[in-house]
């Protein structure tokens, strides 16, 4: 398995805990009932488990582009010591923007997201050059 596969499927596991998180403070924020209701209606979610919830969306958003980048290289076979060190880049920012996101480190939280998104485009833009 590649570099980026490997940082690939543990961005995966890490989105799964995120889901597992965010249940776990959501349900504590909202209570059981609203929990289990049919949500027809958004159910507010103060403090942590509302930012729990945006990072976790965040990082769905990201993962898709990452997940992109990472096949172009893959299938391409364009795997390099660069490519390798921007998966592993955008992993570790993916790492550091749960905490940055859910104890509101600012600016931190923003560089942190910005790093990742730019190790994505600088994978797709070494596959293509």
């Amino acid at each position: 398995m590649t570099p980026e596969l490997t940082a690939l499927a543990l961005a995966v596991l890490l989105q799964a805990a995120q889901l597992a998180l965010y249940s776990v403070l959501g349900q504590k924020a909202a209570g059981t009932k609203a929990a289990m209701s049919p949500r027809d209606e958004p159910i507010p979610l103060p403090g942590k488990a509302g930012r729990a919830r945006r990072a976790m969306d965040n990082h769905f958003e990201g993962l898709i582009l990452f997940t992109a980048a990472v096949a172009v290289v893959t299938l391409s076979d364009q795997s390099t010591p660069f490519t390798a060190a921007m998966a592993w880049l955008y992993l570790a920012a993916r790492l550091l923007y749960v905490p940055a996101y859910l104890f509101g480190w600012v600016p931190w939280r923003s560089l942190i997201w910005a790093a990742g998104f730019l190790a994505t485009l600088a994978m797709l833009l070494a596959a293509l050059l």
